[in-house]
């Protein structure tokens, strides 16, 4: 038997091969949406990927089931309550697929959707009674569940979604101890609050180290499975209900959004609501970038805020370095985003001649933004990280405002005083900076490094903590 872990870093998302070195049948679980490794993979082996398993309708990326029915001529499975426009073979609890001498066997562990799904894969030469292992989609993580409360599912409250993972996690536990646990998702996952760096381990060691997994009441697992959960990205529920819906494959989505672009046609769809979006690294779009563009770079979490920050109704256009256009309209169709209308053909080249349509951002040391607040009119600070992490310390006087919710509160940033921008290591603070200068700011400059690079200069931060009292504000302590 061969079971093989792909793992998606840039979505912290984790897919599988399963397959019978008998018969040479394959089974892929989880899948992205594109699936050149799967079927190189396949090819190699000299399997046929006869399934495509869907553990449930994922929230945070559009999976590639469509793409290997299409390619592969693979079979789409999915439990039993899963409502889809497209054909499926729909397996009930305890329902079974043979490849060779490989079993699948299905289990219904809702709880982070209603349709959640748990795979056990057993070995038939060594076992027909003991798993060797079990897929467990977003039911059971390293270290955490599956968030209840992703709303990606009409007409099921997360307080139902509760009650039915609490019965789902306990149905988990009690497989055997030695069971191989294989998640969809890892650290960095917004599919819940507390993944492990870990991509897999054992039914055992989570019964030791997760909390979800400890013996409680039904009440108390509501609480902890809700409380500190992160604030979900809007495109969350388009993607839930994309992979429901009969689609364009990732190839041809591609092949329409592979287009070069002149500098007029780019600022002819600027004019018509176009997004522009610069995917290279900082320090290059804050030397020169094309005037109204955001930044979002390629190197980081690049799909995540992409889906957070964009609009997946109104058409894309690309600035990339030469050669990495492919790869960021490929990982903007990875979550569904197939509203690229082309790439700025030549990048920023292209504007080597038309200097009055680019645009710079300063950046700034952190020591010399410690000097700066320490003069007559000091510069506000904004602070764009979540506000959990501002809690835990940050740049006395700072403003926090997180980045997802920065469009919607520029106001609250002030336009008539110089502003300093930082984020953990650079990264968001880039994105923050380009949405304050496509509002039209103009004084304000990107602290390079962020705040490891504060705290690395040995310069003083301040914490502030929850009050306690259901305020919802923050008290000094």
């Amino acid at each position: 038997m061969l079971l093989k872990q792909y793992y998606l870093g840039c979505l912290a998302h984790a897919s599988y091969m399963i397959a019978d070195e008998q018969s040479k049948e394959a089974a892929i679980v989880d899948p992205q949406r594109d699936i050149e490794q799967y079927l190189k993979d396949a090819a190699e082996g000299g399997y046929s990927i006869k399934y495509v398993i869907l553990t449930h309708f994922h929230a945070d990326f559009l999976a590639g089931h469509i793409e290997l029915r299409n390619r592969a001529g693979a079979r789409i499975v999915m439990g039993a309550q899963a409502k889809a426009e497209f054909d499926v073979l729909s397996v009930t609890d305890g329902q079974t697929i043979d490849m060779g001498k490989v079993r699948l066997k299905f289990l219904e562990t809702p709880g982070h959707t209603p349709e959640g799904i748990s795979v056990l894969v057993y070995d038939l030469n060594k076992s027909d009674s003991k798993p060797e292992a079990v897929l467990t989609g977003d039911t059971l993580f390293i270290g955490d569940v599956g968030r209840p409360d992703l709303l990606a599912s009409i007409g099921v409250t997360a307080d139902e979604l509760a009650e039915m993972l609490y019965s789902s996690v306990n149905r988990l536990r009690e497989l055997p101890e030695e069971t191989l646990v294989y998640p969809a998702h890892g650290a960095g996952s917004l599919c819940g609050k507390g993944l492990s760096k870990e991509t897999f381990s054992t039914i055992g060691e989570q019964k030791k180290f997760n909390y979800a997994l400890q013996p409680m009441g039904l009440d108390e697992f509501k609480k902890l499975v809700t409380a500190d959960q992160p604030a979900v990205p809007e495109y969350f529920v388009y993607d839930a209900i994309k992979n429901r819906q009969e689609r364009d494959d990732l190839e041809a989505t591609m092949q329409k959004s592979m287009r070069g672009l002149s500098v007029d046609e780019v600022l002819a769809m600027q004019l018509e609501g176009a997004q522009v979006v610069d995917v290279r690294e900082a320090a290059d779009y804050e030397g020169a970038h094309l005037l109204g563009s955001l930044n979002i770079g390629l190197k980081g979490k690049y799909a995540t805020w992409c889906g957070t920050i964009l609009s997946h109704d109104q058409p894309l256009v690309v600035v990339a370095e030469a050669g990495e256009e492919e790869e960021a309209v490929m990982r903007l169709g990875r979550i569904g985003f197939d509203n690229v209308a082309g790439y700025l053909k030549d990048g920023m080249a292209a504007l080597n001649s038309r200097p009055e349509l680019v645009n710079k951002i300063e950046r700034v040391t952190a020591p010399a933004l410690y000097e700066l607040l320490s003069e007559a009119n000091p510069p506000v600070v904004l602070d764009c990280r979540a506000e959990k992490e501002w809690l835990g310390g940050h740049i006395e006087g700072s403003v926090n405002v997180p980045l997802q919710q920065l469009a919607n509160r520029i106001e609250e940033v002030p336009a008539n005083v110089p502003v300093v921008v930082h984020c953990e290591g650079g990264y968001r603070s880039a994105i923050a900076c380009s949405i304050l200068a496509q509002a039209g700011r103009k004084n304000m400059s990107d602290m390079v490094g962020g705040i490891k690079a504060w705290i690395a200069s040995k310069l003083p931060t301040t914490a502030v903590e929850a009050c306690g009292s259901g305020c919802g504000s923050s008290c000094s302590k």
